[in-house]
């Protein structure tokens, strides 16, 4: 095992995510526990100011990405959404959005995924985008996004294709499905199914095992398995950044709104 040396906390625009360097292993905690750890912009721009941190910190050799309370991440906060004014549009805010995520591709060191409770839209898919996802019995994972009129757009579909082919991608998508973590252990989504009380002395014993091998040989492991899956994920935003915002401006989002607004039901047209 790699020995733990000091211990660095980093701040930023909000403390809602945080950083921690311990030697050779760094942590981010999602830490909005009063709504399950969901993601506003703010959480959003302090994830990406994190990981432009880790990419120039080339002494970190391993990641552990982990949420403080019931649920790692239930997604977004739909509170939230409207309630910052800005001037880009929702292909130019998706954009950024894809931009920052993809920053997680950029980092010499792999990412352990730590969930416990909910993974849910967004940010599962984000947890998808990482090297490793490991869970705790309970754990639940969802992509409600079509119920809500949009589809997933984080990438997530495409690995989860990737894992899973598309019966199960198209189940969990179209019907909302919710999978438990044994499940998901099945489908190959997480690797491993823990205790809830081991979860992160099994995330850090896998850290500390990453950060005592060789750099340059998990430098070109990782290499070898994104060439594997990497551009079809990255076609698959691409698309997803295209439909998504067709989706923002269709008739049917707008009759969406329109009816659950009015609590009628609404009639749709497919445009």
């Amino acid at each position: 095992m790699t020995g733990r040396g000091s211990i660095r906390h980093h701040g930023g625009v909000t403390d809602r995510v945080k950083l921690e360097i311990d030697g050779p292993v760094a942590t981010i905690t999602n830490d909005n526990v009063e709504k399950h750890n969901a993601f506003d912009d703010e959480m959003d721009a302090r994830l990406f100011e994190i990981l432009d941190e880790l990419i120039a910190t080339p002494s970190v050799r391993a990641v552990i990405w982990r949420g403080e309370g019931k649920s790692w991440s239930s997604g977004r906060d739909v509170a939230a959404i409207g309630t910052n004014v800005t001037d880009l549009t929702h292909h130019e805010l998706m954009t950024r959005g894809h931009r920052g995520i993809q920053k997680i591709w950029e980092l010499e060191a792999p990412i352990i995924v730590a969930i416990q409770g909910w993974a849910i839209g967004g940010s599962f898919q984000r947890a998808l985008l990482c090297d490793i996802r490991i869970a705790a019995k309970g754990s639940r994972f969802m992509l409600p996004e079509v119920g809500h009129g949009v589809i997933p757009d984080t990438g997530g579909m495409a690995v989860l294709h990737e894992m899973c082919g598309p019966g199960l991608v198209s189940d969990m998508v179209l019907t909302g499905r919710r999978l438990s973590a044994e499940e998901a252990l099945t489908h190959g989504i997480v690797s491993r199914v823990v205790a809830a009380d081991e979860l992160d002395s099994t995330a850090r014993e896998m850290a500390e095992t990453i950060a005592a091998t060789p750099a340059v040989t998990v430098k070109l492991a990782r290499r070898v398995i994104s060439h594997l899956g990497r551009p079809a994920v990255r076609a698959s935003m691409e698309d997803e950044l295209i439909y998504q915002t067709f989706l923002n401006r269709s008739d049917d989002f707008a009759e969406l709104k329109a009816a659950r607004a009015e609590g009628r039901e609404p009639n749709y047209r497919g445009s």
